[in-house]
C-alpha cells in the first residue's frame, strides 16, 4: 500500500493572458467561481484530501505578494467582523485557510512550460510522492468525496501514476493527452504510457489525461531529463511517459464529479453561471424571469 501524498504543487506562473484584461492586475486564481476565488476550489480539495502543503509555482513577486496575502491571517478584519457581528463574512474568511495547511513558494523564472514548473518544486518537494492540479480546472462531486480525494484513494492501493481522466469523443482527443494501452476494469483504467495532443489518426485511446495527478517522487528526479515537446515547452505529460517507458504503471480514474472549465473568460462565465445556478434557487428564478423579458 503506498502512502497518500502530503504535499500539492499549483502551478501559478504565467501571463494568463486568456483571462486578459483582468488579469492585467489580478492574478486568474483569484478570479471568482459562484463568489468564491478559483484558487479556493484547489486548496479546499487538498485539505479534503489530507494534504497539508501546498507549493505555489510563481513567476513574479507580485504574483507571489497576491497569493501570500490572501492565504495569511488578517486579525484586524476577523476583529472588525465580529464587532459588527458579522458573523457569516467572519466564518467565510476563517475558512480560507485549511486547519494545519502550509504554505510554500517556488520561482519559475522562465516559461519554459508546466512541467519544468512543477520542476521549480522539487527542493521543497524532497523525497516525497506528490499531487498536481491546475488551478482553472475546478472539480466538484456533489454526491461524494472529491475528485483528489478519490484519487489519494486509488493511489493508496495501486502506487504508481494516478491521474484524473474522462472519455472523450476521438475527435476532441487531439487537443489533450491520451493514454497509450488503455485497459479498463471499472472506474480505473491502466495504461503503458501517454501522448500529448496526438494527431487524429494516432489517437490511441478515448481516455484524457485531465489531472489532478498523483505523482511518485521518482518522477520528479526524471523532469530534468524532459526534452522539449511540440509545444516547444517541457510538459508533464512527457515526464510521466518517461516514466512509464521505464516501468512505471499508469491509472486514470474516471472520478465522479463535474468538470468547470475557466481556464478563458467566456469558459470562466459559463461555470459561474452554471454553479452558482445550481447553487442557488434565489438565483434560478432571477434567471426564469430575465429569461422570459429577453425572449430568444
Amino acid at each position: 500500500m503506498s502512502k497518500k501524498p502530503e504535499v500539492c504543487v499549483l502551478p501559478v506562473a504565467g501571463l494568463s493572458t486568456r483571462n486578459l484584461p483582468t488579469t492585467k492586475v489580478l492574478h486568474k486564481g483569484f478570479m471568482t467561481l459562484d463568489s468564491k476565488p478559483v484558487i479556493q476550489y484547489a486548496v479546499d480539495s487538498c485539505a479534503e484530501a489530507g494534504i497539508k502543503e501546498i507549493v505555489f509555482i510563481y513567476s513574479d513577486d507580485a504574483c507571489k505578494h497576491m497569493f501570500e496575502k490572501y492565504y495569511s491571517p488578517f486579525p484586524e478584519l476577523e476583529a472588525n467582523l465580529a464587532q459588527k457581528n458579522k458573523l457569516d463574512l467572519l466564518k467565510t474568511l476563517q475558512e480560507i485557510i485549511p486547519e494545519g495547511m502550509k504554505f510554500s513558494f517556488a520561482r519559475q523564472s522562465e516559461p519554459k512550460g508546466n512541467g519544468h514548473a512543477i520542476l521549480m518544486a522539487k527542493d521543497i518537494v524532497g523525497d516525497r510522492d506528490f499531487a498536481v492540479m491546475w488551478v482553472d480546472d475546478v472539480y466538484i462531486n456533489f454526491h461524494g468525496v472529491g475528485v483528489l480525494k478519490q484519487l489519494c484513494d486509488v493511489y493508496e492501493k495501486t502506487g504508481g501514476i494516478v491521474e484524473n481522466i474522462m472519455e472523450c469523443p476521438r475527435e476532441d482527443m487531439v487537443r489533450y493527452g491520451a493514454l497509450v494501452g488503455a485497459v479498463r476494469e471499472g472506474n480505473v483504467v491502466k495504461a503503458t504510457g501517454l501522448v500529448e495532443k496526438p494527431k487524429l489518426e494516432e489517437v490511441p485511446s478515448n481516455y484524457a489525461s485531465m489531472g489532478p495527478y498523483i505523482i511518485p517522487n521518482e518522477v520528479m528526479k526524471l523532469l530534468p531529463e524532459v526534452t522539449k515537446g511540440s509545444n516547444g515547452e517541457i510538459n508533464l505529460t512527457d515526464g510521466l511517459n518517461l516514466a512509464a517507458q521505464r516501468g512505471m504503471p499508469i491509472y486514470g480514474v474516471l472520478a465522479e464529479g463535474k468538470r468547470f472549465d475557466c481556464g478563458t473568460n467566456k469558459d470562466l462565465q459559463k461555470a459561474d453561471i452554471e454553479l452558482s445556478l445550481m447553487n442557488s434557487k434565489e438565483l434560478r428564478e432571477f434567471a426564469r424571469k430575465i429569461l422570459d423579458k429577453i425572449g430568444d
